[in-house]
């Protein structure tokens, strides 16, 4: 008997789906016709035992019981799923063979294999076990998928690695939570102070930023512009670029404050004759941008519709699972495997039959071309999220799933599309000794950019004066006239949805150590696709942050408790190390137990750091206004609420 292990039941069924029928629905499972079995996990059926399960003593706080450090870690089994788990044993039993079909992703890699290891399933068994990875819920995908099963040995590193973030994850918070929060209540707030590797790093990049704004003094500055004319009567504007000698009027940022200085140039310069003195002009083309990942699509999604990251996601679940119209949207990968590009002329087609935007772009796309997104060395367990043969169903969606499903489908059609081609020119002139510079790109061919929705008619005009006159080198233009445009710096904006996500994902831009910055990529950053929405949905509900129109703000709370923290846990650099060395382990290129290792010592300086520490900010702060949240196993796998033992309030 074979036995198939999905990680949630709506994938059991979809994997059923593909298989011969007659089949036989049991509790729990799903017989075939030929014996094999298909069953499930419902999200996570095991999670980390408590404190008090390594020693009783632990059911209180107390300082003195820090660092709690088990040797030897245990599971627990979630009071709600322990039936299924059950059923899951005895199948386990049974079975001659194990397929698992967690979600093709770190955290659904361990999902299934805790269980398979909880189980105690023989060395040898264990070893045969196989891994099917499904990113189309399709039948058609899941058929394919069935026919292209790996060894699961292979995927041994990606489950270590998400072992070490689940263990790091249980040690950072649930030690730092319980030695601030009973700080906290020394210096008289009632409230749970909980600390995250990864939530407590963007409260601190909420609560900088909105120091930063209230602590902004503008300045007033000026930039001078000719009015320039050719011979032909073709008028354009080229931008002053102050000299060396104009710096002691000038900011750090070559911003010029002296006002008097910008009128002198600008009189000097109207009614006088201008030479071409440089004059460059390359045609240029650029590439589609990659199809979707799920931050990619959640920034995106911010900025067009004011959608919250969760709001994303839960609206891509259901777009994949209930109407499996897209594929696995918790992919942090923009690239699609060369086998995939087969199936475009089939997906083209069904978009064809969607809605009528939709249908105008599939009807003009080119099923052969192939972009840079097809790249194999670049895909992982997953790919990027695209529309499946099911896009056709579009007039079915809400608002929010046709909306995003619309952003979905453009991102996939752009691949079969040509390059935008440009003419980018770059003019350089002198006038009466002061040198100026005319930028501008002229459009020769849309390609994919004629996707994108029309553009407002300032925005036309705007780039319509861009658009430069040939000239060359040497050629005498007059100015008519120099305008000194008077200017204000303005405060780094506020953190909305989109900034926010945009900054946990590239986090290279915000770590301040030098030798961090050094090894990370422009793509490390704080936490996972799947994670994101998840950590910043718990700021909001644990009070950290609130929201004022479409900006996030750090709460009086949120702010005081940042202000009494160490640097190291409120900057985003130990952090971003450490998703940086998880990717490195899911890679096979990092050990898992040095990582831990160094977590703990780090622990133990931390937890020294939080006795010594001064809690004078979260005095008379204001009572909490809810129940303190406590953390539900399964964040990332919604499919049940644990109704379990209580847990500790950490957070991960």
């Amino acid at each position: 008997m074979i036995l198939y292990i999905a990680e949630k039941p709506s994938l059991a069924r979809a994997i059923a789906s593909a298989l011969p029928t007659p089949q036989k629905n049991e509790d729990g499972c799903i017989w075939l016709p030929n014996g094999d079995c298909v069953s499930w996990c419902i999200g996570h059926l095991l999670e980390q035992a408590e404190p008090h399960q390594y020693n009783p003593a632990f059911k209180s706080w107390n300082l003195e019981h820090l660092p709690i450090i088990p040797t030897d870690w245990q599971w627990q089994e979630k009071t709600n799923t322990k039936k299924q788990l059950g059923i899951l044993k005895k199948l386990i039993k049974k079975a001659d063979a194990l397929v698992h079909a967690g979600d093709p992703d770190r955290e659904g890699q361990l999902l299934v294999d805790e269980v398979l290891h909880y189980a105690k399933v023989p060395e040898q068994k264990l070893k045969n076990t196989q891994r099917l990875l499904i990113n189309d819920l399709t039948q058609t995908a899941v058929k394919k998928a069935l026919h292209n099963l790996q060894p699961n040995t292979e995927f041994v590193a990606l489950s270590r690695s998400a072992l070490a973030r689940a263990r790091a994850d249980w040690l950072f918070g649930l030690n730092l939570t319980r030695a601030y929060t009973i700080r906290g209540r020394q210096a008289g707030y009632q409230g749970v102070l909980s600390i995250g590797r990864v939530q407590t790093p963007v409260l601190g990049l909420v609560a900088m930023r909105d120091k930063e704004r209230e602590n902004f003094t503008p300045k007033d500055y000026y930039q001078v512009w000719a009015k320039v004319e050719t011979e032909q009567g073709i008028g354009f504007q080229a931008k002053w670029l102050p000299s060396d000698a104009c710096q002691p009027y000038m900011d750090e940022e070559q911003r010029v404050l002296s006002l008097p200085l910008a009128q002198n140039v600008a009189s000097r310069i109207s009614n006088q004759p201008a030479l071409v003195s440089a004059a460059s002009y390359m045609q240029k083309k650029q590439a589609a941008p990659l199809p979707y990942n799920l931050s990619s699509l959640q920034i995106d999604a911010a900025k067009a519709f004011s959608m919250s990251a969760q709001q994303v996601l839960d609206t891509c679940q259901s777009l994949y699972e209930r109407h499996q119209m897209i594929t696995y949207p918790r992919s942090d990968c923009r690239y699609l495997p060369s086998l995939q590009h087969k199936d475009a002329k089939g997906v083209i087609d069904a978009l064809t039959r969607a809605t009528a935007e939709i249908r105008q772009g599939a009807e003009n796309a080119d099923s052969k071309r192939k972009s840079k997104a097809w790249n194999d060395k670049k895909v992982t367990a997953h790919h990027a999220i695209i529309p499946t043969t099911q896009a056709h169903k579009a007039a079915s969606l809400s608002k929010a799933e046709a909306q995003v499903f619309g952003l979905i489908a453009r991102q996939y059609l752009m691949q079969f599309y040509p390059d935008y081609d440009y003419l980018a020119s770059h003019i350089k002139l002198d006038i009466a000794g002061g040198q100026f510079e005319a930028k501008g790109n002229t459009p020769i061919s849309l390609g994919w950019k004629s996707l994108l929705a029309t553009k407002s008619k300032q925005q036309n005009q705007e780039e319509e004066q861009s658009e430069l006159p040939k000239l060359n080198k040497g050629e005498k233009l007059w100015c008519h006239e120099g305008v000194v445009q008077e200017k204000v710096t303005t405060p780094p904006a506020a953190f909305t949805d989109a900034t926010l996500l945009a900054a946990m994902t590239g986090i290279n831009r915000f770590v301040i150590d030098k030798s961090i910055k050094a090894i990370l990529k422009d793509t490390d950053g704080l936490g996972t696709d799947a994670t994101r929405a998840s950590i910043i949905e718990l700021l909001f509900k644990r009070g950290f942050l609130i929201r004022k129109g479409k900006q996030i703000h750090a709460s009086v709370t949120g702010r005081a408790f940042a202000d009494c923290l160490p640097s190291q846990l409120v900057t985003p650099d130990m952090t971003a190390q450490w998703e940086s060395i998880l990717n490195s382990i899911s890679l096979g290129e990092t050990n898992y137990q040095s990582f831990m290792s160094h977590l703990e010592s780090n622990l133990i300086q931390l937890l020294d750091i939080s006795r010594n520490l001064t809690t004078d900010s979260l005095k008379d702060l204001p009572a909490p206004t809810r129940k303190a949240f406590t953390k539900r196993s399964g964040k990332r796998k919604k499919a049940t609420k644990s109704t379990g033992a209580k847990r500790s309030k950490t957070t991960f």
